[in-house]
């Protein structure tokens, strides 16, 4: 299968910098995938799982907000947060999924918290469900 090159930069830093095969996240539009050859693009990411396949093998992260490009036949993965499954702390997603519960089910919360609890509870959630693909 061809390759194409690849870049997952967050503002914590390069998460990943080689060939890939295949790369699918998630857009505000959906899902989007990208092999080599695709036509220039950008869009806006929204949160969910990411796919990379490196020689042959998948990698799954979290992948939320940013934004992804082609250009040229290279491809920059733009996350405001990327996490690769095998690292996210299942412990800390569980407990924030918790305080942003919390924040939901109080009555005198208000609408800034609530929304901020919101996006909150999607994150947290995200990265339970994709800490379990390894």
């Amino acid at each position: 299968m061809n390759s194409f090159t690849l870049k997952i930069v967050t503002p914590d830093g390069l998460i990943f910098d080689g060939q890939a095969e295949e790369l699918v996240v998630r857009t505000v539009a959906g899902d989007m995938g990208i092999l080599a050859g695709h036509a220039d693009c950008v869009a806006p990411l929204g949160m969910g799982l990411a796919t990379v396949m490196v020689d042959g093998e998948k990698r799954y992260g979290a992948c939320i907000g940013g934004m992804v490009s082609v250009l040229n036949g290279q491809v920059k993965l733009v996350p405001t947060t990327f996490e690769w499954s095998d690292k996210i702390d299942v412990a800390r997603a569980v407990a924030s999924e918790e305080r942003a519960k919390s924040v939901l089910a109080d009555k005198s919360s208000s609408d800034t918290d609530l929304r901020l609890a919101e996006s909150r509870l999607k994150r947290a959630l995200i990265r339970q469900r994709v800490h379990g693909y390894k």
